[in-house]
């Protein structure tokens, strides 16, 4: 491990050299930086990129989704094209992956969108938004419906070049000290809840705070927040959140899918051939398929361990809650569409999306789904 850490100085060290010393060489020039003298297959040139992350290691299924990313990019490639992931806090903290790329101060980074929506608020839509879309739909407006094009312009303003990347699945309400008896309960709670789910819980007099992954359980267990968001069981088991907060709430209406992306700087993808383009694009694919199916397959299993071992409450948000949640949620969205043609933009390709798909999907998924558990006498 300290061989690792050591290395690890050693590169980041002789990166920053390289980078000072082709100041204002242009970002073409600077690409050489990254790469090898000797060529690959083909003609084209070894290729070494850096990649930062929002994950602490210790979240080994989302920082892994990144290190798979880079494992699928360097096979694909016969290890002529290598990404390295930086976990957050090696090179910049976890919410300032977005900044970096950006700066170019690495080529790339895998992160959240909606840590960002202090830049830009429609940056929200492209991980989650409250009362949003499932990771299917979700999938259906990016790919189908033009949410790519719509987030390839938001991303574009901030010189940087994204693409889906995992998806953790829909969200529960989240993990409290205390019970959620009605809406004078979140009055002057402190939660961890990044995005615009943070401004919803804002207008219900919530004091929303913003947390990478790797500092929730410190804060919780300080009392420095009062209730927490994360993923979802599997994850959050490990994190050990029962360790302070028992309750866990739902239907959570802050993310019901959480998009994660891998964005470059756009001058760095700008010079990659289109075949290396092309192998980031099929990685980026590739890991949006595998971890939705990683997550569904997890978290039923480790919802029970939380309830059996734990001693977890699941309670579910009463009906005055959530209808303040669905027109705190409305104010929300006004706000995103008065704050720039382009936010506005963003959230209508995402509104008729949620329209068009949600008509289709309310009868082929809901009414089955509903049908299913009351034959087979499964309950909540």
């Amino acid at each position: 491990m300290q061989e690792h850490a050591m290395q690890r100085r050693q590169l980041l060290r002789s990166s920053g050299q390289a980078i000072a010393a082709a100041a204002g060489a242009g970002a073409l020039s600077a690409c050489t930086i990254r790469r090898a003298e000797t060529s690959r297959s083909g003609g084209l040139p070894q290729v070494r990129w850096r990649m930062a992350t929002s994950w602490p290691v210790s979240l080994d299924t989302i920082y892994g989704g990144a290190t798979t990313i880079c494992e699928r990019v360097a096979a694909m490639s016969g290890g002529g094209f290598k990404i390295e992931p930086f976990a957050a806090g090696e090179i910049v903290p976890g919410l300032e992956v977005l900044g970096a790329v950006q700066a170019g101060s690495v080529e790339c980074g895998h992160t959240a969108s909606y840590y960002y929506v202090g830049k830009n608020p429609a940056f929200a839509f492209g991980t989650a938004v409250p009362f949003g879309l499932s990771a299917q739909q979700q999938n259906a407006w990016l790919y189908r419906g033009g949410g790519n094009e719509a987030m390839d312009a938001l991303f574009a303003d901030f010189g940087t070049k994204s693409f889906p990347a995992g998806n953790t699945g829909g969200q529960l309400g989240g993990w409290f000290k205390r019970p959620v008896e009605g809406l004078a309960s979140l009055k002057g709670l402190k939660m961890r809840i990044p995005g615009l789910g943070g401004d919803v819980m804002a207008k219900l007099g919530a004091s929303p705070v913003s947390l990478p992954g790797g500092q929730i359980y410190e804060n919780l267990m300080s009392g420095a927040i009062d209730a927490t968001e994360w993923v979802g069981p599997w994850n959050d088991y490990f994190l050990k959140f029962y360790e302070a907060a028992k309750y866990y709430y739902f239907p959570g209406m802050h993310e019901p899918a959480s998009m994660l992306a891998v964005g470059m700087n756009k001058s760095w993808w700008e010079s990659l051939s289109k075949s290396d383009q092309a192998l980031i694009r099929a990685a980026a694919h590739q890991e949006n398929d595998r971890s939705p199916a990683e997550y569904n397959a997890n978290n039923g299993a480790y919802l029970d361990k939380l309830i059996t071992e734990q001693g977890i409450q699941v309670r579910e948000f009463n009906d005055d809650v959530y209808d303040a949640f669905g027109e705190a949620a409305e104010a929300v969205f006004e706000e995103v569409r008065a704050h720039s043609d382009l936010a506005n933009r963003v959230h209508e390709s995402f509104a008729k999306s949620r329209a068009d798909v949600g008509r289709w999907m309310n009868l082929s998924d809901q009414p089955y789904l509903r049908q299913r558990n009351r034959v087979l006498g499964v309950k909540v």
